[in-house]
């Protein structure tokens, strides 16, 4: 194995500690709560906070360890205008609707053919917890982090390949880490996304606030839509129920228009400051076919399937 299929089963390897970590870590805490009052265990609000905790917060010493041993190159900073935020924003909606309807395709297929009924965690988890607590850890805390872990860690390291390697590192991992078949393939093009907007600005603030706003719409602003469409349905709705849904409807077709437009005139663009210094002869071949990546990729797959049983 040559020196740089090493490099990336590194990061493979280190990607597949930090979500073994993770889930040994979450393991142990539900077992210790579970000891002491298993009724706590009950609430779905306290086993959001406990998945948090154990997810982003526990097991950051340790991956920043593990990848500090990496050396890193620092992207040259580039602002962004409003405008152009604000049309990043609008592709990241439309990546997110389209990875969304293949998700929904995908399980209805997996479903239908198996005979089983796929559930999607995260829906339950939004519609089943506290709105706040929605607000704080997966509209703030989780983008931060994610953002941290899944950009800033990896391209730092692995741009020295060129943008292209790093996009699509970033977009695999990200994807598979979520662990469940409903979020693969939207996580799978947010995380190739937000790693391109990364590596043309060299400033993780943009992602963060474009996952934060994301996140926002699926997790806070959605739940409001949806108690106004029931009021609607019911015929006891008012008119900040109208509203509400009126103001949705014009943002979910505009940033949809804005964003399917610009994906169409999408052109490769250049990268600033971030030249590939190491040029890969398969690309795809090195960064993915190593023994980390690999075992990465196999140990969610496992994952997921375990989750549609």
């Amino acid at each position: 194995m040559d020196i740089h299929k090493k490099f990336f089963s590194k990061i493979g390897f280190n990607y597949l500690i930090f979500g073994l970590v993770s889930l040994i870590i979450q393991i142990i805490v539900i077992n210790i709560i579970g000891g002491v009052n298993h009724n706590i265990l009950s609430d779905i609000n306290i086993l959001a906070i406990i998945s948090s905790i154990c997810n982003y917060i526990l097991p950051f010493p340790l991956f920043f360890y593990l990848m500090r041993k990496i050396e890193k190159q620092n992207l040259e900073k580039q602002a962004l205008s409003l405008k152009k935020f604000l049309l990043y924003l609008a592709i990241t909606f439309t990546l997110m609707w389209i990875g969304n309807l293949v998700g929904v395709a995908v399980t209805s297929l997996i479903g239908n053919l198996f005979q089983i009924d796929i559930s999607n965690p995260v829906e339950y988890l939004i519609n089943s917890s506290d709105i706040w607590l929605n607000l704080l850890l997966i509209s703030i805390i989780g983008p931060i982090f994610e953002e941290i872990f899944f950009r800033k860690f990896l391209i730092d390291r692995t741009i020295k390949y060129g943008a292209r390697v790093s996009i699509i590192l970033s977009a695999v991992i990200f994807g598979f880490f979520h662990g469940n078949i409903s979020q693969l393939f939207y996580a799978f093009l947010l995380g190739g996304f937000f790693a391109y907007v990364y590596i043309k600005t060299g400033k993780i603030i943009y992602t963060i606030a474009l996952h934060i706003i994301v996140n926002l719409m699926g997790s806070v602003v959605s739940l409001f839509v949806s108690e106004s469409v029931n009021a609607l349905t019911a015929n006891t709705y008012g008119t900040i129920d109208l509203l509400i849904i009126i103001l949705y409807f014009l943002i979910i077709v505009s940033a949809l228009f804005a964003g399917i437009l610009s994906l169409l005139m999408f052109r490769k663009g250049k990268f600033n400051g971030s030249k590939t210094q190491i040029a890969l002869k398969h690309p795809l071949r090195t960064s993915l076919l190593n023994p980390g990546m690999i075992c990465f990729i196999l140990f969610y797959i496992l994952i997921i399937v375990y989750t549609l049983i």
